[in-house]
């Protein structure tokens, strides 16, 4: 199966698959930091569409940080995986201390990222919630259940990749969910793109900086 040249590319196709959303009004793309933001940008200039971005933080298991055992979004929206805490037996303090010091992370990306701009209106809107990939889908959960507290009209879910069996899972919460490619096995996001290298902070300031130019006043 051929991987994804890197982010944009990855976006610029979803673009086109979600070409249906063009051009209407009412619709948000959220791209979930620091990985969906170069996805989210190229989704929102070929929808013509306002563009923002959403914060949310894998909680890792101590020790084995990869591996999801929850996450956090903005808003207080905390998610757990209870499989995986079952699994490896996570006590409720090691919970605790890893999503305190994730939240701590959290704010600090949305003072420096947001700075002065308020965050934007979703009642009523068409969310478009879009990352560079899902795994256990852990992260978009918590996007997903943030997002839904603001009373959208609705909530789309799009990623370049996707494990089969998250989209499944997504599928029953959201809208719509539209995945490019659905390997099996999925292994990791990473897996599915020759360049793969970590969006930094700069970079998602500049992709928000070049989406609000891209439409101003929306």
């Amino acid at each position: 199966m051929e991987r994804f040249r890197n982010r944009e590319e990855a976006g610029r196709k979803l673009g086109d698959r979600l070409a249906s959303y063009a051009d209407r009004e009412g619709v948000i793309v959220l791209g979930l930091a620091r990985g969906g933001l170069p996805v989210a940008f190229e989704v929102a200039r070929r929808l013509k569409a306002p563009m923002d971005v959403f914060l949310v933080r894998k909680l890792g298991v101590p020790g084995r940080e990869e591996l999801a055992m929850g996450a956090i979004a903005s808003g207080g929206i905390r998610v757990l995986n209870d499989d995986v805490v079952r699994a490896l037996g996570v006590s409720a303090d090691a919970i605790e201390r890893v999503a305190e010091r994730e939240r701590e992370e959290l704010e600090r990306r949305e003072r420096a990222y947001r700075g002065d701009r308020p965050s934007p209106t979703l009642q009523g809107r068409t969310v478009i919630l879009v990352d560079d990939g899902m795994a256990t889908g852990a992260s978009m959960k918590s996007a997903v259940a943030a997002v839904k507290q603001a009373e959208p009209a609705a909530v789309v879910v799009a990623v370049p990749t996707a494990a089969p069996e998250t989209v499944n899972e997504i599928s029953e919460q959201v809208d719509d969910v539209v995945s490019l490619m659905t390997p099996r096995p999925f292994m990791a996001v990473g897996t599915w793109y020759v360049d793969f290298a970590q969006t930094t902070d700069r970079q998602v300031t500049d992709y928000l900086d070049r989406a609000a130019e891209m439409l101003p006043g929306a």
